[in-house]
């Protein structure tokens, strides 16, 4: 406990216990032994029998003593460090070196520690020390763990690696949650909340000010990202940049290429739009990429590829295709929107430019990629046809009875439209955000057309979490149509159950389905939907935990009739929303 001091000139336990062994009048020499160690003021020594005579224990005296120097000595350090004197820190070195050898001792460590944390550059042979002791380790201050850090990348890996697991399972379990709303889901935070999660709280206090351990992180979420393929790690790439941006961490926001990209885009995540002033600035960085300096693409590739940027990019490329619309304008004239194709289209490759070390971008300006080109020469018409049928099929169901004709609502879907979703990325994400659109505005005829169409998708995008998770939310809009047959069908038999068995993050979305509005299926074929997603005995347990409670919300409906829900529109709050067609204004589901 009192490890170091002899090294100091300093008596201790076994200096005294040898003084009792060898002495023949012990009593004298305690008194010697508390004169030559004692506190050395010679006003002191008449006024401590006034405390004998108040019972107050000597040791009790010089542990206040003790403590009040301690900290006063601890304020000093921090004044010291944070003046302006040029021999500030040659002084704390100084204490350094004489407080070092008591930094086993408890009493003494917080002041070796503080020295620790307030110099900025730690002697090497210190840190080593530090770092080769656990517990000193443990309780040393993360400024000093930074100076470990940055020249242990293993050791700052082990601290990292636990936060980022957490992020991906916080971020999964977010697509799972039991609230199924259109209003309130996964891309529902703004951005400035989500940096307030735990994990990039911690990130960002462990980086600091420290370019080499920012770049070491950035480096982590490229490696698990190119090994799992999981966005989320783009998302937290992005996240972090911002959140030492909010902070004003010059060091490292003035280093990164991306960061003046990453604001803009953030702003445009925060209105879930982009608009033209901050395209035309997107668009601006990525021209200004220079000859040489390509690598940047890869992390310019990787923030796009953050689902909420994502999110914002198609829903923007789906409301710029409606202006287009109303302005009988063709896609291909329009910058925005091929400026938005162009940024989905860098998202969506990031996986393999950063895995093929091959920093190109497919242009979609000037000399145009010609596979993005037919996105918009070929693709979107061919979805635009779909609206046209839609539109047709609605105006004659208006028209009256003598000028009718046999018209049928179409089932099946333009083979362009199909072969373009199942092998084209931006096309199948565009197309994907339309089903949502559809359903947003309570359209059952075209998204019983559409969702069959959905199960042949570029990757099987249409059966990734972040889709699954937004088209339940979207289909409680619907949740009366789930009476009817023709569209439990729709959803259930033609497009979640083709491939429920495979992939049994469709089994957990489907479930979750079930659990929100099993009220609302018809009641025969619910008894059906319930024998056929029964998990088998190799399910997770979070399936046969939703299965269980769904079976147990069955069993409770039957012994007690639900209460009448309110109006569906209501569920909407104060929030603007599409209002869904009025049997006067026949609209177009885009």
């Amino acid at each position: 406990m009192f490890a170091g001091l002899p090294e100091l000139g300093i008596s201790n336990g076994e200096d005294l216990k040898e003084t009792l062994t060898n002495c023949t009048e012990p009593l004298k020499a305690i008194d010697q032994f508390q004169a030559e160690n004692g506190i050395l003021l010679p006003t002191l020594q008449s006024a401590l029998p006034f405390l004998d005579l108040h019972g107050t224990p000597r040791l009790e005296f010089h542990q206040s003593v003790f403590d009040e120097l301690r900290d006063k000595l601890m304020e000093r350090v921090a004044t010291i460090a944070e003046g302006k004197e040029e021999d500030r820190y040659v002084k704390l070195e100084e204490l350094l070196e004489k407080s070092f050898p008591l930094v086993k001792m408890p009493s003494i460590q917080p002041v070796v520690m503080q020295v620790l944390k307030h110099l900025p550059k730690v002697p090497e042979k210190k840190l080593k020390q530090v770092m080769a002791d656990k517990e000193l380790y443990k309780v040393c201050s993360v400024e000093v763990k930074r100076q470990i850090w940055q020249d242990n990348q293993a050791l700052f890996g082990d601290e990292v690696s636990p936060l980022l697991k957490q992020y991906i399972v916080e971020k999964e379990a977010a697509l799972f949650s039991s609230d199924l709303s259109i209003l309130h889901n996964f891309f529902s935070p703004s951005p400035k909340t989500r940096r307030q999660g735990e994990v990039v709280l911690k990130l960002t206090q462990m980086i600091g000010k420290n370019v080499k351990l920012y770049d070491m992180v950035l480096q982590f979420l490229r490696t698990l990202f190119l090994r799992t393929r999981n966005v989320h790690y783009c998302t937290l790439r992005a996240e972090l940049l911002m959140s030492l941006h909010d902070l004003d961490i010059s060091e490292i926001c003035s280093v990164d290429p991306c960061h003046k990209f990453s604001w803009c885009l953030d702003a445009c995540i925060r209105e879930k739009f982009v608009d033209a002033k901050r395209a035309r600035e997107l668009q601006g960085f990525l021209d200004g990429v220079k000859k040489g300096q390509e690598q940047v693409l890869g992390d310019l590739s990787m923030i796009l590829c953050d689902p909420f940027a994502c999110n914002t990019l198609v829903l923007s490329t789906v409301r710029n295709i409606q202006e287009l619309l109303s302005q009988d304008a063709l896609p291909r004239d329009s910058p925005e929107l091929l400026l938005l194709l162009r940024m989905l289209s860098l998202g969506q490759g990031a996986w393999d430019m950063i895995d093929s070390q091959v920093f190109k971008e497919p242009r979609m300006a000037g000399l145009v990629h010609h596979q993005d080109l037919e996105v918009v020469t070929r693709f979107l018409p061919a979805m635009m046809s779909i609206v046209v049928d839609d539109y047709t099929f609605t105006v004659e169901q208006k028209l009256p009875s003598e000028e009718k004709t046999s018209l049928t609502y179409p089932t099946t879907l333009p083979e362009t439209f199909s072969r373009y979703i199942l092998e084209n990325r931006v096309a199948c994400e565009i197309g994907l955000y339309y089903a949502l659109h559809i359903a947003k505005l309570r359209n059952k005829n075209a998204l019983q057309r559409l969702l069959p169409g959905l199960v042949d998708t570029y990757n099987d995008m249409a059966f990734g979490d972040i889709f699954l998770h937004l088209l339940t939310g979207h289909l409680t809009l619907l949740s009366d149509e789930f009476g009817s047959e023709e569209f439990c069908t729709a959803v259930f038999d033609n497009f979640l159950l083709t491939s429920f068995s495979s992939k049994e993050n469709v089994h957990r979305h489907s479930l979750r389905l079930l659990n929100h509005l099993h009220q609302k299926v018809l009641a025969s074929y619910l008894e059906t939907l319930m024998k056929t997603l029964e998990p088998p005995k190799q399910s997770s347990d979070s399936v046969k935990e939703l299965y269980t409670l769904l079976k147990e919300k069955l069993e409770a409906s039957k012994k007690s009739p639900p209460e009448p829900e309110e109006a569906p529109s209501l569920d909407l709050g104060l929030h603007p929303v599409t209002v869904p067609p009025t049997p006067s204004t026949p609209t177009p589901p885009v």
